[in-house]
């Protein structure tokens, strides 16, 4: 940019110009410059060329940019001035619409009667915002301008995509009567277009002969002349007015007939037809002739379920070009969908589009390049299936088995199959039990795709979930980002040349991944983690040495990005899980919490932020069933008898031993024993000996603070309900002053740690001074258990405890007598 830069050459006196002001003077020359060029007799390609400047400065610019009043008004009298060239007119249009909204503007469509000029003023009018006066008046003028006949030389194809604009903008922008108007114009140009092809428009040179050649038909897709009505996939090398409104109409046709077909459309002619018997209206529908007769909607319908019928026989003739094949799928979608909206506005539709998308489904199912046309024919039968009493599973079963299991790295499919399961979620699992069981399948998607499609997902898992897959999803979710390094073997595996692919000596260890996923040793756990259904068999013992072969992709940045999405599904996972679980299911969970917290994939933070979900999921499902803390006795004895799992697993290991203490009681199950208190109580006490012990040049010790506090407590709250432990609970307490103040230990916690543990250790000695008090606080009867004063002395439990020390320890200067 020529005078200077947003910086200063170093050395330099000069002041620095902030970068906004440099964009304004530069946004001031270019608006400067094109007034003069606008203003001159007639502007041409340097008037053009300064437009185009100035206008991609205001599109790049992030901040609203406001342009003179003048130079506004002067866009204004070119863009309507009829001696103006197109593209300056065009360009003008396009500047108005950027600035948007515009101070300032006075233009007006109503007495505006070329179609080009009507076009580009009615985008800037729409452009301005979404005011409903303004965008009825638009929409009312273009009707106007369809319903009548249009002078020599103007054409209604310029002003539809302003309707379908005014349509988006504000449904009710049109009148019924002018819905009925454009809506008979619209069958018309469906069905009616012309079959043969347009005439070139001639070049105007010296050479140009003016008895060109009459045009011939127009053609199919595979080169053979067309037999009937002209469609979108009809080929020309020119296109007459009505063939470019027929093609237009059709992209417009499903926004059309969702605003508007489902509606009543009364006109004069058609109120004593509304109460004619159906049967007698499909008779009438039967001949083109009496199909005029109908009223505007049904007519339209019956058109537009024609041009699709149309669509899908002209999609079945092979030899397509790759570009003619690309525009042949996705009219198809288009078609599909069109036909479910008219089915679902008139149910007499539903067998015959039954049968015509069964046809379909069977033809391209087998082709991987049209999956996408297979999510509207799914959505067809979710919706018509039973009243077209038609066995869907097939098609769904297909749909959820290949498609995820061979397109999950198509990003774009990925994220149209996904929003399509998150659309018919509450659907599917009433209607049909395939949706569930492919939940394997499903969640390749988000393996492979994780942050995209993490919102779509947390919508869906609630409709996964029940009693039967619970469990399933539990080690799934923490398996995900396993799941996506399986996924890059797999891909990687299949792009090997087949002599490449051969299995393996099952007598060799593979050294790689590649060489595992031809292993005969390693593939069932490949096969299950790659399974595309639910399965009953448990498997996860045989997935710890495939988890850690994959942990050489871990550090790989998809692997990563998926394991990022896990604590939010895994809180999800639980949340839901809540609602329904009965007491096996909970006992289940517990367990395999307890057992999978060391069965991860080897992504330290990933561990990190899974054990911190985990426990605190823990302690919810502890408080939803307390029972379960006697019932599971035998597994939290043993995880929580684990000095290893201080350090490894610190939350949980911490939460495990909260709810012992707290419910291990009679209080919350009878079956409660002193037994089973006192082997817990001893299995603590060896913990927090072992963790505590000062031994001669002992190591830095590894325990979190937190996890000393929450030992000392538990033991305290056991000692208070087997009264014959508070000698020993009080010995050990009274030892944590030595621990606190040796070099290893103050060298590791801080001060306010270290002060914690021994403010802790007082005041639950001087708790368990008052044995009754103690049982009181930590033992409350059957009927004060689940009462509200309990609940807030658990909640307050160090505040119980500064109390009781407060009474037990003499007031300063106090002297005893």
């Amino acid at each position: 940019m020529r005078g200077g830069s947003g910086c200063a050459r170093a050395g330099s006196s000069r002041p620095l110009v902030p970068r906004r002001e440099v964009q304004e003077d530069e946004l001031s020359r270019f608006a400067a410059r094109v007034a003069a060029q606008l203003q001159g007799p007639e502007p041409g390609p340097e008037a053009a060329d300064c437009l185009q400047r100035l206008h991609l400065v205001l599109a790049a610019s992030k901040s609203p940019r406001r342009l003179d009043a003048q130079l506004v008004e002067l866009l204004q009298a070119v863009l309507c001035s009829p001696k103006c060239p197109e593209q300056i007119q065009l360009l003008c249009a396009a500047l108005l619409r950027e600035m948007a909204p515009c101070d300032g503007l006075r233009l007006s469509c109503h007495r505006i009667h070329d179609t080009k000029l009507l076009s580009l003023v009615s985008s800037v009018l729409l452009a301005q915002g979404e005011e409903k006066a303004a965008v009825s008046a638009v929409g009312q003028r273009v009707v106007k301008a369809l319903e009548g006949r249009l002078p020599e030389g103007q054409s209604s194809r310029y002003l539809l995509p302003v309707l379908s604009n005014v349509v988006s903008l504000s449904p009710e922008a049109l009148t019924e009567e002018q819905i009925n108007v454009v809506s008979k114009k619209m069958a018309d140009w469906l069905r009616y277009a012309s079959t043969q092809q347009g005439v070139a428009q001639p070049s105007g040179g010296f050479f140009s002969n003016p008895r060109t050649r009459q045009p011939g038909p127009v053609t199919e897709v595979d080169g053979a002349i067309a037999t009937d009505f002209f469609t979108v996939l009809s080929l020309g090398q020119h296109y007459t007015e009505d063939q470019w409104l027929n093609m237009q109409t059709f992209s417009m046709l499903q926004k059309w007939l969702l605003c508007y077909g489902g509606k009543e459309m009364n006109t004069p002619n058609s109120g004593d037809k509304a109460e004619m018997d159906r049967s007698v209206m499909s008779v009438v529908s039967a001949s083109s002739t009496s199909s005029r007769l109908l009223p505007p909607r049904e007519r339209l319908r019956e058109k537009a379920f024609e041009y699709c019928q149309r669509l899908m026989e002209q999609s079945n003739r092979q030899a397509l070009k790759k570009a003619d094949g690309d525009l042949q799928k996705a009219c198809l979608i288009e078609a599909v969908t069109i036909m479910d909206i008219i089915c679902k506005q008139d149910s007499s539709y539903v067998y015959r589009a039954a049968s015509f998308l069964k046809i379909l489904h069977g033809r391209i199912s087998g082709d991987a390049t049209y999956a996408r046309a297979l999510l509207p024919i799914a959505q067809f039968f979710l919706n018509h299936g039973e009243m077209a009493a038609v066995d869907s599973d097939a098609i769904y079963k297909h749909l959820f088995t290949d498609i995820p299991a061979q397109l999950f790295h198509n990003s774009s499919l990925a994220f149209e199959f996904v929003l399509f399961c998150k659309d018919n979620s509450r659907l599917f699992t009433e209607t049909s039990s395939i949706f569930r069981q492919s939940f394997p399948n499903l969640f390749k998607f988000l393996a492979w795709n994780s942050p995209p499609l993490i919102a779509e997902f947390v919508d869906i898992l609630p409709f996964l979930l029940d009693a039967g897959t619970a469990i399933e999803i539990f080690h799934l979710l923490l398996d995900l980002p396993c799941l996506t390094a399986a996924l890059d073997v797999q891909m990687r595996s299949s792009s090997l040349p087949s002599a490449e692919r051969a299995a393996c000596d099952p007598a060799v260890k593979p050294a790689a991944c590649l060489e595992a996923f031809r292993n005969p040793l390693y593939r069932s756990a490949f096969q299950y983690l790659l399974r595309v259904e639910s399965v009953s068999e448990d498997f996860q013992e045989r997935l710890i040495p495939l988890r850690q072969l994959l942990g050489s992709l871990a550090s790989s940045p998809r692997v990563m990005q998926c394991a990022d999405t896990v604590p939010v599904l895994l809180e999800l996972f639980f949340s839901v899980v809540a609602e329904f679980a009965d007491a096996s299911l909970i006992n289940q969970l517990v367990v395999l919490v307890l057992q999978r917290s060391d069965q991860l994939y080897e992504i330290p933070a990933f561990k990190d932020d899974v054990h911190r979900v985990l426990s605190s999921q823990l302690v919810m499902l502890c408080k939803l069933r307390p029972a379960l803390v006697v019932e599971l006795s035998k597994e939290l004895l043993e995880f929580s008898g684990t000095v290893s799992n201080v350090q490894n697993k610190e939350p949980i290991f911490t939460h495990v031993v909260w709810a012992i203490g707290e419910y291990m009681s009679v209080s919350y199950d009878k079956r409660c024993t002193v037994e089973q208190i006192n082997r817990f109580f001893e299995a603590l006490e060896a913990v927090l000996f072992e963790v505590t012990q000062v031994r001669p040049q002992a190591s830095v010790p590894s325990c979190a603070p937190r996890a000393i506090a929450v030992l000392m407590t538990a033991l305290t709250k056991l000692a208070a309900r087997s009264q014959d432990l508070i000698p020993r609970v009080s010995l050990f307490l009274s030892k944590m002053r030595t621990f606190v103040q040796s070099p290893a230990v103050t060298s590791v916690y801080c001060e306010e740690d270290r002060e914690e543990i021994l403010t802790r250790a007082a005041e639950l000695m001087n708790l368990l001074k008052m044995p009754s008090v103690a049982q009181f606080v930590f033992t409350p009867s059957v009927d004060v258990a689940h009462t509200r004063f309990q609940k807030e002395v658990n909640d307050t439990l160090p505040s119980a405890l500064r109390i009781v020390t407060r009474l037990l320890e003499p007031a300063p200067g106090f002297v005893p007598g």
